[in-house]
């Protein structure tokens, strides 16, 4: 099993450079874009959009 998440790994590594080769930017770079800034926006945009969706079926039920 432990094999299997090492190889998951590298492949994200793998494209996380690719992706910052061709982008002109680090692995570090493209690591916060995607962790400390894309991740906790798209959280926070889900969360609000959860609770939109859920005062709609609130409201159609009644």
């Amino acid at each position: 099993m432990n094999s299997l998440f090492n190889k998951i790994f590298d492949l994200c590594v793998e494209f996380l450079l690719w992706l910052g080769g061709n982008l002109g930017l680090s692995y570090k770079a493209i690591n916060v874009i995607i962790f400390c800034i894309i991740w906790p926006i798209l959280t926070v945009w889900l969360i609000v959009y959860i609770f939109k969706l859920r005062n709609k079926i609130k409201k159609l039920i009644k």
